[in-house]
Order: structure tokens, then C-alpha cells, then sequence
């Protein structure tokens, strides 16, 4: 077994996990959230600060950051652009070009590469690598990741499709594909939670997915619109005066479900339509309709599909939104098993479904703590 430390340094906290990771089996020996960096009021004032809370936390459970027994850090780092499409042993200049891609990622890769400074201080002597969001979608054909503007415009400012929640995606097509005993299966994956995307993965490799340049676009999701107009855009500037700010604020804040009927917590969007609640039963068929929408273009795209998977606080807790994301789809050979969903663990579709139907728990950190290891010297593991 092998003690891989997978950091995930945000905005305003630093999550961490200490696993041990052997073949085919990982335990995790540690884990936390430092929150509220940089707040008033707050004793973490910077990423320095989080990150040595993080090693005394990791010290007081008998796990020191020191520790010779340690083999490697893994970073989640939410944007690599077309430069890093596989996970990357981190250099100077491996940081230099995480930071060539803030314009693209303005929130989240300043927030990670803080933590990738902070640990190679800390253990300059060990293996760093850092594991994009983006690479599992730098498969996806130029078909899909193109959008129809001016190709010198789009070439300029990196406009194309990256695709984001890629160490999801690969983990849970990867599970669901064995859940469901086919290796080689086409799956699609349904990552629903406060942000939501779909993809649409062949035999391991993901073809399509639903978020774009940014992870506004596709799926709704709890704040964030998904699919809207670019005119609605223009027309907010131009005819309500709204500043790009506004909109922006607009787009990733006040809309999703919390726009459509004010919660953008499924548990309590269910118990209003259970009520009768009709805002409530508007903004959960918007959001179903949206997904089963995606489930058939991702069909199409794919031509067979072997699998459909569900992950995410709601994928894997609503079997409400499941069982309405399929309703319709048996033609397609979808079939949902009432008590199966209810329950809501493994495989969830009858006994004969041609497409299976699973709802498999995602597992990020094991998944970096996974790559990590892949691309470590075996000399390095100790």
C-alpha cells in the first residue's frame, strides 16, 4: 500500500485527503475541509495558513505531512487548457503553465496553484503532480470541442470546448463499465450536483460532454443556467442595460433551480412538489427535461450505449429526478426497476434492460491519488 496525500485547493478552503492506495483497493486514513480563507474574521488568512492547519490536522490523527512514509502529492487543478491533457508531474515550469491559464480559469486556477506553491515548500523532496479537470475531455473529437465562430477569434482566446468534473467522469465510467461487466462498455455519465454535466464516454475514451469553455454551459444545475441563448446575452445588455458583471452574476448565481423557483437544494425542491408546489414542479421538469434531453443527443452520438450512470449528491440520493431524467426512453431500451431506484445503490434497471442503469458514488480524491501513482517512477514509491 501507498500513502498518497490528494489536496484540492479552492477559492476559500482546502479540502485534503490522506490515502492509502494498493491494488485494487484504497482506505482512507485521513481527510478534512480547512474553510473560510482570506473571510473577516477568520484565523486562515491565506493558502499558507490552510495548508499548515491541514498538516497539524493531519499530525494530531497520527499522519504527519513529514512522514517518510508519504510517496506523493496530487493536486486537482480545474483548468489545463490544450497543454495538459494527462495528469503531470509538477515542475517550475508545469506552474508556470497552470498559471498561463488563469484568464481561462480566473477563480479556481490562482486557488490551486496557491496550494501547489504551499506543498512543494513543505515537501520539496517528494513527487507533485498535478491532475486537470479538463484532460479526461481531451479526447473528445474536433467535431465537439468546436464551436461554429470565427476560427482565428476562437484560436486567440482559447474558445473551444474543455470540458470540466473530469476526474469524475473517469472514475465513474470506469466503475459503472465493471458494475455493469462490460469493459470496453459506451456509458453515459450524469454528474448531478450543485454543478451538473454530462458526458458520453466510448470504451474508456470520452467523446462528448456538456460543459464548454466554462462549466456554465449544458446541464441546470443548482445557480448556474446550463444551455441559454448567446442572444438572451445581447439582449440583456442591450435592452436592460445590464453590465457584463450583471450578467455574469446573473448566469452563475441567480439561476439553475435557485432562479426558477428560489432553492437550489434538490431535497427541499421535492418536498414543494410533493406539496404541489408549482414553481417548484416548473423548475424540477426544466431540469429533467434538460437531462434527458442530453441523454439522447449523448445516445446519438455514442450509437450503442451499454450503461447510463449516475453520480453526484443528487444523481446519487434523488431517485425522483432518475426516474424522471429516463421517463419515456424504454423504445430506447431504458428501463428503470421502481424498487431497485428506490433504493438507489448499484444497478438500478430491470433485470432485462438492454441499457443499464446504475448509480455509482463518485470518488475524485481516489481517483488523482490513481493518477498520481500512474505517472510516479515506481523508484519514487518508496
Amino acid at each position: 500500500m501507498t500513502r498518497v496525500l490528494v489536496l484540492n485547493s479552492g477559492s476559500s478552503s482546502v479540502k485534503y485527503r490522506l490515502l492509502s492506495v494498493g491494488p485494487g483497493e484504497a482506505v482512507r486514513l485521513a481527510s478534512g475541509t480547512i474553510e473560510r480563507i482570506g473571510e473577516e474574521g477568520s484565523p486562515v488568512a491565506d493558502h499558507a495558513a490552510a495548508l499548515e492547519s491541514a498538516a497539524e490536522e493531519l499530525s494530531a490523527a497520527g499522519f504527519g505531512i513529514d512522514s517518510p512514509e508519504l510517496t506523493a502529492i496530487g493536486h486537482r487543478v480545474v483548468h489545463g487548457g490544450t497543454a495538459f491533457t494527462e495528469p503531470t508531474p509538477i515542475t517550475d515550469e508545469v506552474v508556470a503553465g497552470i498559471r498561463d491559464l488563469i484568464p481561462l480559469a480566473p477563480l479556481h486556477n490562482p486557488a490551486n496553484l496557491a496550494g501547489i506553491e504551499v506543498a512543494r515548500r513543505l515537501r520539496p523532496d517528494l513527487p507533485q503532480v498535478a491532475v486537470f479537470d479538463t484532460a479526461f475531455h481531451a479526447t473528445i473529437p474536433a467535431e465537439a470541442s468546436t464551436y461554429a465562430i470565427d476560427r482565428e477569434t476562437a484560436g486567440r482566446f482559447g474558445i473551444r470546448r474543455y470540458g470540466f468534473h473530469g476526474t469524475s467522469h473517469a472514475y465513474v465510467s470506469r466503475e459503472a463499465a465493471a458494475l455493469a461487466d462490460r469493459p470496453e462498455a459506451n456509458v453515459i455519465v450524469l454528474h448531478l450536483g450543485n454543478g451538473a454535466s454530462a458526458s458520453a464516454v466510448a470504451a474508456g475514451r470520452c467523446v462528448d460532454t456538456s460543459m464548454g469553455m466554462t462549466p456554465l454551459e449544458g446541464l441546470v444545475m443548482g445557480t448556474r443556467s446550463g444551455d441559454v441563448d448567446p442572444g438572451a446575452v445581447l439582449h440583456l445588455r442591450r435592452a436592460a442595460g445590464m453590465s457584463l458583471a450583471e450578467i455574469d452574476t446573473l448566469l452563475n448565481r441567480r439561476s439553475g433551480m435557485l432562479g426558477l423557483c428560489g432553492d437550489n437544494d434538490m431535497r427541499e425542491v421535492e418536498r414543494r412538489v410533493a406539496a404541489g408546489d408549482p414553481d417548484a414542479e416548473l423548475a424540477l421538469s426544466v431540469y429533467c427535461h434538460r437531462l434527458r434531453k442530453y441523454v439522447g443527443a449523448y445516445y446519438a452520438v455514442l450509437g450503442t450505449v451499454d450503461v447510463i450512470a449516475f453520480t453526484g449528491g443528487v444523481g446519487e440520493n434523488s431517485s425522483l429526478v432518475r426516474s424522471r431524467a429516463l421517463a419515456g426512453l424504454e423504445p430506447l431500451g431504458i428501463a428503470l426497476d421502481p424498487a431497485r431506484n428506490s433504493g438507489g445503490k448499484g444497478l438500478i434497471s430491470v433485470e432485462d434492460s438492454r441499457v443499464k442503469v446504475a448509480v455509482v458514488p463518485t470518488d475524485e480524491e481516489l481517483e488523482i491519488a490513481r493518477q498520481t501513482l500512474a505517472v510516479i517512477p515506481r523508484t519514487d514509491r518508496g
